[in-house]
């Protein structure tokens, strides 16, 4: 495995450190993907919810209305196979 040595010095003091490049791209990746992962669990339930919540709106009667006109459109799409 490839490694360096990071020095960093603050104000008088230094320390150095043993970095391995392989192992801080892994680190960045994983990390990277665990982000993405996260960020679509929760795009995914906020969307779900608000959904949820537009869906109870049928009962209102102008807002009601249209979201039952949005839904009916929906519906009727053809398949395109």
């Amino acid at each position: 495995m490839a490694s360096d040595v990071i020095k960093i010095e603050v104000n008088e003091k230094s320390v150095e450190l043993k970095v391995s490049i392989t192992k801080l791209i892994l680190n960045g990746f994983l990390s990277g993907l665990a982000w993405g992962f996260g960020s679509v669990i929760g795009a995914t339930l906020v969307v779900a919810t608000i959904l949820f919540l537009l869906s109870q709106l049928d009962t209102a009667p102008i807002v009601g209305k249209f979201i039952r006109n949005v839904i009916d459109s929906i519906n009727n799409i053809p398949n395109l196979r």
